[in-house]
């Protein structure tokens, strides 16, 4: 092919396709560096989206084939393989050329749009109704997942405040112990849901008792850490307007968009789908909902949620479910997981003392969670067998653990040092979730008939 071109041009056209990633826009201040160009954006962010795309989906594939692990901790555990953690410390050139900083802004909007649309359908599945049954063992076991991370996070939150690096130096120790207790407390309230429904958990006692416990747990962690940015501003205005912002918009999405927005369920239901108009509608409203939370200082994921609660049910959610979820899923919020595994720094956790500490983080984290929701169920009078699932499932933390600490991290209130605890402790409580309740309930249920066989789960998703 090089003897049909002229002879410089093959040697040319390598050196342009070596240069395809460096910056082609104008000279910095130094006078020596380029700058990057518009078009550089679009060239790392396509190759960005296909790279995250290809091995969040290998990377599941692989753990639900061998590991029967659900698709997302696949994608959890992708994100840290693509940033700094494994391909930045055996690849650093290749890593630095693909996620060079100056792009990671346009892949951080991405990754908001992504989690946020995601906590937005979330928001249009969640069910009032399961807080109506089990109640008072459902209370008992919310009440001790709440309570007892926070009382290891007053204990905790103190002693991480004197090692440089873990919170930054502006937090104060009640901020500090506020943001560690809902770290701690949180259960992913979706990926409960979703492996108590590929379980066959779902129309069980069992399975309605963790939902709801998991769903108060939530929501109070969530009450929580908007509590720590609303205060986390420059003096109590900003507080002010974050607190009433977001309860106003509650009040708002359930009061008054709930009526407004039934008309939109109406007319899917009469054309039997979801048209244009109304999925633009829709859309809109979603952005609206994002900008607001973001614009009074909480975050825009809390105003996909609410404005999803709010929503029609129904033919409705089963339209934009199948028009909207499976790009938000397969696109969107892999590229989530990317941003958090390249903040992900498994490398500056590198002395015996940080070692301790995440190993610590990572004890205290079960113990509050299993331990204590495991002792509360046996309070309630739940069999030991069931008591040790409940403890295992409410020890989840997955999807929710990262947007949190995420959210932690950009709003200066934690280090990377501690972000990259959090986020190992993410994955491990979430890994061990299935497995662990096969082991403490599931296999014998299934044993007994009381549950049916655990599908095949390597060929969806």
């Amino acid at each position: 092919m090089s003897g049909l071109l002229p002879p410089d041009t093959w040697d040319k056209t390598l050196h342009e396709l070596q240069n395809l990633l460096n910056p082609h826009g104008p000279l910095g201040p130094d006078g020596i560096t380029h700058t990057y160009a518009p078009g550089d954006f679009s060239i790392h962010f396509f190759l960005q989206l296909a790279i995250i795309i290809l091995t969040c989906r290998v990377v599941g594939w692989l753990g639900q084939k061998f590991l029967g692990q659900p698709q997302v901790v696949g994608e959890m555990i992708a994100g840290v393989i693509l940033g700094p953690s494994l391909l930045g410390l055996f690849f650093p050139e290749i890593q630095g050329m693909i996620f060079p900083k100056e792009t990671r802004n346009v892949l951080y909007t991405g990754a908001q749009f992504g989690v946020g649309l995601y906590m937005f359908m979330v928001g249009t599945t969640f069910r009032g109704d399961h807080f109506k049954q089990k109640g008072a063992s459902a209370l008992a076991v919310s009440l001790a997942g709440i309570a007892t991370p926070f009382l290891i996070a007053i204990f905790l939150a103190p002693m991480l405040l004197n090692i440089p690096g873990l919170f930054t130096a502006k937090v104060t120790a009640p901020q500090a112990t506020l943001f560690l207790g809902a770290c701690i407390a949180l259960t992913a309230f979706p990926m409960l849901a979703r492996i108590i429904n590929e379980r066959g958990l779902a129309n069980s006692a069992l399975g309605t008792l963790s939902l709801t416990a998991g769903a108060f747990d939530d929501a109070c962690s969530w009450c929580v850490l908007a509590i720590v940015l609303a205060t986390f501003g420059a003096g109590p205005g900003v507080a002010v307007v974050a607190i009433a912002g977001g309860i106003g918009f509650a009040l708002l999405a359930v009061f008054v968009g709930r009526p407004l927005l039934a008309p939109l369920g109406r007319m899917v239901e009469q054309k039997g789908e979801m048209t244009y108009t109304v999925m633009a509608i829709t859309m809109i409203a979603f952005f609206v909902a994002a900008f607001f939370m973001d614009a009074v200082g909480i975050h825009a994921i809390f105003g996909g949620f609410i404005l999803g609660t709010a929503m029609p049910r129904g033919k409705f959610v089963e339209e934009l479910k199948k028009k909207v979820e499976p790009f938000a899923v397969i696109v969107l919020l892999p590229m989530f997981f990317t941003y958090s595994g390249l903040n992900t720094r498994m490398d500056m956790v590198n002395t015996p003392t940080l070692l301790l500490i995440a190993g610590g983080i990572l004890v205290a984290s079960i113990a509050a969670k299993f331990g204590a929701c495991y002792i509360a169920a046996r309070l309630c009078k739940e069999d030991n067998r069931t008591a040790l699932g409940i403890g295992a499932l409410m020890n989840s933390r997955g999807l929710m653990e990262l947007i949190i600490i995420n959210i932690g991290l950009q709003k200066g209130i934690i280090g990377p040092t501690l972000f990259s605890m959090l986020v190992l402790m993410a994955i491990i409580t979430t890994v061990m979730a299935s497995p662990l309740f096969e082991l403490v309930y599931g296999r014998k249920a299934r044993e007994s008939g009381e549950l049916d066989a655990v599908p095949d789960m390597s060929s969806t998703s």
